[in-house]
């Protein structure tokens, strides 16, 4: 081999070393690694998460590496799924995780139970699980301790997708990523819906103004009685089977609105409240 082509080979290999310094064994004591890092590609997923896999592929899965430790009797399995985009990543870890327990401060988001921690950072959604010999023992220290380790050698981002935060908070029970069809309408891709006492609100991304205006014109077809209104830039409301009243509307290169409100003219006044939030 020529020189350049080994030095290249080099680089290469310390790269892939340094990118997976945080999969190891030794961020708590006594665990030591059993067999050989794993990784699987969006083509051979299922073979490892079997059922489980499709919900990744949906949020844009790219790849996982992982490794399984043991400790005695007990048995600790760490992935760690790339996923397209933050937003997506996050997504994954918010759709697993427990809306009953408690968050910590880690990444975008995640928690650490007696058996088990999850988070999401930058593109990365972390899962670690152990199978203890006994199922009520509290490892917590274990988790907190791979969890923050790993965390630390992570790049990423931090902070949760910006339009988490546009949702107004009163009455506000719980907000998701969906993957796609927002709504159940294909036409709607990946978004947020926050669900309400009352109602539920959504927020849906596009690339550009045209292409979200392109987006809520193909709704708006959907729905024979259909009424113009006056939020955002554009904006209808209407009174549907299903979604019950809603306004959907457009601002900038988002489209947004309520559904599953008593009327329409209710959607319309709430959808204002959520498009004035919208920078």
């Amino acid at each position: 081999m020529k020189a350049g082509g080994l030095l290249v080979t080099i680089l290469l290999a310390a790269g892939t070393a340094g990118a997976q310094e945080y999969l190891s064994c030794q961020f708590a004591p006594g665990w030591v690694q059993a067999g050989a890092k794993r990784q699987y590609g969006a083509d051979n997923l299922f073979e490892y998460k079997d059922g489980a896999a499709e919900g990744y592929l949906s949020f844009g899965f790219v790849r996982m590496v992982g490794i399984s430790c043991k400790r005695g009797r007990d048995t600790l399995d760490i992935d760690v799924s790339e996923m397209k985009d933050p937003d997506a990543a996050y997504g994954m870890y918010a759709v697993n995780s427990d809306p009953t327990a408690p968050a910590a401060k880690l990444g975008m988001g995640g928690q650490v139970q007696w058996q088990s921690a999850s988070f999401a950072k930058g593109v990365y959604y972390v899962e670690i699980v152990e199978t203890a010999a006994d199922t009520d023992a509290n490892d917590t220290a274990t988790m907190q301790a791979f969890a923050t380790a790993m965390e630390k050698r992570l790049d990423g981002r931090v902070t949760p997708p910006e339009a988490l935060g546009w949702f107004p908070k009163e009455d506000l029970e719980t907000v998701r990523v969906v993957p796609q069809s927002v709504l159940g309408l294909s036409e709607l891709k990946r978004g947020y819906v926050a669900k309400y006492k009352a109602g539920q609100a959504f927020i849906v991304p596009e690339a550009s103004p045209e292409a979200a205006a392109a987006s809520l014109a193909s709704v708006r077809k959907q729905f024979d009685d259909a009424a113009s209104a006056q939020v955002g830039d554009e904006s209808f409301t209407a009174k549907v089977k299903y979604l019950e009243g809603i306004c959907f509307f457009r601002k900038g290169r988002y489209v947004g609105g309520y559904a599953n409100m008593s009327d329409p003219q209710e959607a319309a006044a709430q959808a204002k409240q959520l498009a004035a939030a919208i920078p």
